[in-house]
């Protein structure tokens, strides 16, 4: 599969997931998976789905502008760049808002999110 088409389908079933149930976000991570956000490094599945779904919004609507997707080493991983808006309930205006995933190849042929930056 071409890597662009890859990162572009993985971005769009992450915010679906995200904006959707943050809960259901769990299989996209292994117990090595690291999110950091805002100064915090959280680390493994239940760790970063816990931090996820304790945001201080319930509801929200991510609207992507560009997604850079570049490959990472003989593993056959990828980096994958996104950058966009997040609509808030009840918020008028939308914020910016710049994620970064480190995608990591399965034994089973999927993708994991290795490494994730929030900006």
């Amino acid at each position: 599969m071409d890597p662009d088409a890859l990162a572009k389908a993985f971005v769009e079933h992450y915010y679906t997931t995200f904006d959707s149930n943050r809960n259901g976000l769990a299989n996209l991570y292994q117990e090595g998976s690291m999110l950091s956000f805002e100064g915090q490094k959280i680390q493994g599945a239940q760790g970063i789905v816990a931090k996820l779904t304790s945001l201080p919004f319930q509801q929200c609507q991510h609207s992507i502008t560009t997604v850079d997707c570049q490959p990472s080493g003989p593993a056959g991983g990828m980096l994958v760049f996104v950058s966009g808006n997040l609509q808030l309930a009840g918020e008028q205006h939308a914020l910016k808002f710049s994620q970064m995933f480190h995608l990591m190849p399965t034994a089973t042929g999927s993708f994991y999110a290795l490494m994730i930056f929030s900006g």
